[in-house]
């Protein structure tokens, strides 16, 4: 039996010329002269070939994200924090995107989500002299990388639409290096701008938009120190939905006369899977790998918590808040005080922490906490930090696995002692609720018919004086609200910018 199958692909030349030939050698070290190759050295570091035929996308993504140094915030596998095509995964399916390959602006929207700032453009939005100071921009600097969706027909490729990174430019020949992922099909190669401008001006059959560029760099902070929202439970689209559409119909057609009447109508509604929608974020540790004291960079990042955690407290909303939900008889799973207990919400993380510190995250295996215990870590001269140890069991191996725990002011810390009397000393119901209120569009309120209330109402959820971190830390929900609801009415190609309601 004969079974067919291809070995490489004859690069087309012109218009390309391969980088390893005597012409690509001669372009790059001319490109190196004029200082235009600085983001080659990042990039070729951490230089990947898709693993799959339709994960062009994803390769380009990852590959950019690591050469950035952003950090993923969770395990690739072992202890390894590290961007890998199988963790972009936010806002597509990867079943969907290794048959289908991934649209310009859901990768937009992927890369979002893991953290960089981006700007993103569709060819007919922009013109090729903005294109090319764009790529003369990131060509002489290691900060900022381009990522190109153009389709391969101009470039007289076999092929359709693809991803790939710009590793350099050449200034005088007005050539782009292509850092193809590709590899087992086309090795880099240099292209002339304008023919690559042209296969960007290609319409995407798929989305109706032209494909485009996206320039992609670290974020001034890492986002999302304290709060995330998540899109990996089934119930996420529903839940933007009622947050978007449903809060600023419901206070319209409401008589509301008082700032707990606002929050009762949210509360009342808040559908059921609320809690799986908006998290705070555990920093955790295996126990092995701990001492009696944090590294300087555990400190750095449990204090931006704590920081985060202390402002949000602080605020007149938050307390709005929690005289609301004490005084409730009636209140909803996701903001009752048995979802916030320390020992379930230990004993959720440690399983979770162990699958992660285990490479398992999409394991099906069961994991148990078998037990939990709260500890006070004090080393000399430092501040007190709160830990909670818990013991995983999984088979018949154990995993010991820390969480470090942002406190509040409110409360001190204690030793190893019963859970249930501290559930007020970690991020809880309330200020989980409040921040999220925060994030909400300014234009959720708009509905409100009393002047007096509305005018409060705005005074309450206004962040321009809010505490920078707190600032940044609102921000970033909005940003992530947004590109989730812009998923979800299937609009991330239509618009690429982020919006700031």
């Amino acid at each position: 039996m004969a079974t067919a199958g291809l070995y490489r692909r004859f690069l087309p030349s012109p218009p390309a010329v391969e980088f390893a030939s005597s012409q690509g050698k001669q372009l790059f070290l001319e490109a190196i002269q004029n200082g235009n190759m600085e983001g080659f050295y990042r990039l070729i570091s951490y230089f990947q070939t898709q693993s799959e035929p339709a994960y062009c996308g994803l390769a380009s993504l990852s590959m950019v994200l690591n050469s950035l140094a952003i950090d993923p915030g969770r395990k690739w596998k072992g202890p390894w924090r590290w961007f890998d095509e199988s963790m972009l995964d936010c806002c597509e399916p990867l079943e969907k995107v290794k048959a289908k390959g991934i649209s310009f602006g859901k990768l937009v929207c992927l890369a979002h989500c893991a953290g960089a700032k981006v700007e993103a453009f569709h060819a007919s939005q922009t013109n090729i002299d903005a294109f090319r100071r764009y790529v003369m921009n990131c060509s002489t600097s290691d900060e900022c990388h381009v990522i190109s969706s153009y389709h391969r027909a101009a470039l007289k490729q076999t092929g359709t639409g693809h991803f790939s990174p710009i590793g350099g430019y050449h200034v005088g020949k007005d050539m782009a290096l292509i850092l193809d992922v590709a590899r087992f099909k086309y090795p880099p190669h240099w292209v002339p701008l304008t023919v690559l401008w042209e296969g960007m001006n290609y319409v995407d059959e798929s989305t109706g938009q032209t494909r485009g560029f996206m320039l992609i760099s670290r974020p001034h902070r890492e986002p999302g120190m304290l709060y995330t929202l998540s899109c990996k439970h089934e119930s996420w689209i529903s839940i933007a939905k009622f947050l978007m559409d449903d809060v600023p119909h419901l206070l319209k057609s409401e008589d509301v006369k008082d700032i707990q009447m606002v929050l009762s109508i949210i509360v009342a509604s808040l559908p059921s899977n609320f809690e799986e929608f908006i998290k705070w974020v555990a920093e955790i540790r295996r126990r092995e790998d701990g001492g009696p004291s944090l590294s300087p960079e555990e400190k750095a990042r449990l204090g931006v918590k704590e920081e985060v955690l202390k402002q949000v407290q602080e605020t007149r909303l938050f307390k709005h808040v929690t005289s609301f939900l004490s005084n409730s008889c009636s209140i909803h799973s996701p903001t009752s005080g048995d979802g916030d207990t320390l020992p379930e919400i230990a004993a959720n993380v440690c399983c979770q922490g162990a699958k992660i510190l285990g490479g398992k995250l999409s394991s099906l295996a069961e994991y148990c906490c078998r037990d939990t215990c709260l500890r006070c870590c004090k080393a000399e001269d430092e501040k007190p930090v709160t830990m909670v140890c818990g013991t995983v069991v999984n088979g018949n191996s154990e995993q010991g696995v820390d969480v470090l725990i942002p406190s509040s002011a409110r409360k001190s810390c204690c030793t190893c002692s019963s859970l249930s009397n501290y559930i007020r000393m970690h991020p809880a119901s309330t200020d989980v609720l409040t921040v999220l209120l925060l994030s909400l569009p300014s234009t959720t309120w708009s509905g409100i018919k009393d002047e007096r209330l509305l005018r409060e109402m705005d005074g309450l959820v206004s962040i321009e004086n809010l505490p920078t971190l707190l600032q940044e830390e609102v921000l970033h929900l909005r940003r992530q609200l947004h590109l989730l609801k812009k998923c979800q009415e299937g609009k991330v190609d239509e618009d690429l910018c982020v919006p700031f309601p």
